[in-house]
């Protein structure tokens, strides 16, 4: 038995390292470590200062793929194969052309800002094709992760078999692998290091998450974004055209920022329903647009832990972003104030999950003030941009932001509408039969919706007729044939259209949390009214069984909706079968004004 022991344990030193991997290489695992060296006795160590320690290792990984770490913190030992995660940097030759940081490659870096041992910074480079110029390349990323307090060193997430970032996948609904998750922040550009100007500003500048009740999920998300200028930028590339940015600039530079936010967004889990296994379920977003939205180049964040070591330079293709003592973004306290108050907007979106399947990470995306009737993605309908719901959204558009992103509760459907919204449109996904869920669009799915295609579908539209700010003319396809067979008219009623206003700057998450709690109470209250009302009259409402159930807050605000709904139809349609006409409007303007107490019974 000891022979044949010690022969075992020959044989399997006598094995090369290159033929020895583990369960995460190249197997059907996901791969959440980076490769172990191909072979610890061929592993190179620099010593730039000459201390007796290393200061940077190469290697290969997955046979034949260059690797560098460059020790940051000079606390890398003789014997050490890997730098370490708070304050090294590695570098991987994707392309294995022997260079680092250059065309094709991934780059890792982290930061420890307050000693720990603890990242609280991770950097991702990630190039591309060095011959694509003056454009958006998608296959690029340059990354700062940014842990605002969580001290848990979980950043992006990065496949090592394909050596590439994968910010989409997940487990379950919205259990992203990328920290997007609690109290934490982010900035994204899409372009090639070596085409980028400064390395302290982004485009998405930057990408907050708050975790207000600290339960480690997300109940607020902000994405403030500054659209970069390209030089000599083509037609139908989306970005801010000024060549003159460039006349002192490097020839290879294509890409730089002017510190301006064009855009911003916000989106509210006003039920706070996020959780295990659900881990993201925003239910209302905001867009603000504007080009001289807000100056933010006075906002700047000192770094300690990511100017690195200079000795290394000569290693890498590009390393001026080794070299940073800040980053200048929005603050994230001044970020209400940026959207309600600082911001020269020009104009405002807004948009409600209505049949609350959302599980994107970032926001509910916004519907866009385009086609109501033409619908899939880039089709110059409402649903234009890919990431939106093909159908179950409400989406409302102020176009000249007259109303400041400012909300109101409709009497009329005892839902938040946009205050100063010329007009919106709900395309209605009654059963959620058109899931989004994390809407596809990325790695698992190629470039396409995991949704299924709406075909047809019942269209609600809102107008703001004469100009007052709110909803006064009502519009229903409920046959989907895109013609309105109904109609109702705050106006031809005879009905006050006027709200009361729900200042947004003045509010905050606990307050816009309540009002969904009342709004959700209310709109109960409201089918209950509804449903007394009809069996006055003699009309069975235990058709309607299902939706008298609800078993949350968001049930009380949907159900209520339909049973108020159904109700209205079913009176209506009584009186009009039985020639009550003067009833038909009585039934209108109860409906309208959100109390049916107003109906007659004589």
């Amino acid at each position: 038995m000891n022979r044949k022991f010690y022969f075992l344990t020959l044989l399997l030193c006598a094995i090369p390292w290159c033929y020895i991997s583990y369960a995460q290489e190249s197997s059907l695992l996901l791969p959440f470590r980076m490769p172990l060296p191909d072979d610890l006795e061929k592993i190179e160590r620099l010593d730039f200062d000459r201390d007796g320690d290393p200061d940077a290792i190469k290697y290969t990984i997955h046979g034949d793929m260059p690797v560098l770490w460059i020790d940051d913190d000079d606390d890398m030992k003789p014997d050490d194969w890997e730098g370490d995660l708070d304050n090294d940097c590695v570098l991987i030759d994707r392309n294995k052309d022997g260079l680092f940081a250059g065309p094709y490659d991934l780059s890792i870096d982290f930061g420890d800002e307050d000693g720990d041992g603890m990242a609280d910074l991770q950097l991702l480079v990630e190039n591309g094709d060095s011959a694509l110029r003056s454009q958006w390349d998608w296959s690029s990323n340059i990354v700062w992760f940014i842990d605002d307090g969580e001290q848990d060193a979980h950043f992006a997430y990065i496949n090592w078999d394909k050596m590439d970032l994968k910010f989409w996948e997940h487990y379950g609904h919205a259990n992203f692998y990328a920290d997007y998750h609690g109290q934490n922040a982010f900035t994204k550009m899409n372009v090639s290091s070596f085409r980028f100007h400064d390395f302290r500003y982004s485009w998405e500048n930057p990408f907050y998450f708050f975790d207000i009740d600290g339960d480690s999920h997300s109940e607020i998300a902000i994405r403030c974004e500054d659209t970069p200028v390209f030089k000599d930028k083509p037609e139908n590339i989306n970005g801010r055209v000024d060549n003159e940015l460039f006349k002192e600039l490097d020839d290879d530079i294509d890409a730089t920022i002017i510190g301006v936010l064009d855009k911003v967004y916000i989106s509210f889990d006003l039920d706070n329903d996020n959780g295990p296994g659900n881990e993201f379920d925003f239910d209302m977003s905001l867009q603000f647009n504007g080009d001289e939205g807000y100056d933010y180049n006075h906002m700047k964040h000192p770094f300690q832990s990511i100017d690195g070591l200079k000795e290394a330079d000569d290693l890498l293709f590009d390393a001026r972003w080794r070299h940073l003592t800040e980053l200048i973004y929005p603050h994230r306290e001044a970020t209400w104030d940026i959207l309600f108050k600082d911001g020269n907007w020009e104009e405002c979106w807004f948009v409600f999950d209505e049949d609350d399947d959302c599980n994107r990470w970032e926001r509910v995306e916004l519907l866009q003030p385009k086609a109501i009737f033409k619908h899939g993605m880039l089709q110059e309908g409402l649903d234009h941009n890919p990431q939106a719901d093909e159908m179950g959204d409400r989406g409302e558009f102020d176009l000249d932001n007259s109303g400041k992103g400012n909300l109101y509760l409709g009497s009329f459907d005892g839902r938040l509408h946009l205050y100063g919204a010329e007009w919106g449109a709900w395309r209605v996904d009654q059963d959620a039969y058109s899931y989004q869920g994390y809407g596809g669009l990325y790695d698992r799915s190629g470039y396409t919706r995991t949704q299924y295609p709406a075909g047809r579908y019942a269209t609600v539209k809102y107008s703001d007729t004469n100009g007052n700010g709110f909803i006064d003319l009502i519009e229903y396809d409920l046959d989907g044939d895109t013609v309105f067979e109904h109609t109702l008219s705050f106006e031809a009623l005879g009905i006050d259209d006027v709200n009361d206003i729900i200042e947004m700057y003045a509010s905050d998450y606990t307050s816009l949390s309540n009002l969904y709690r009342d709004m959700s109470e209310r709109q109960w209250r409201k089918a209950e009214q509804a449903v007394a009302t009809l069996e006055k009259w003699g009309l069975n409402t235990r058709w309607y069984s299902f939706y008298k159930q609800p078993g949350s807050l968001r049930e009380k605000y949907s159900h209520g909706y339909w049973v108020n709904f159904y109700c209205y139809w079913d009176l209506r349609t009584y009186f009009t079968k039985t020639r009550q006409e003067d009833k038909v409007i009585q039934v209108d303007k109860a409906f309208l004004s959100g109390n049916w107490e107003t109906l007659s019974m004589e």
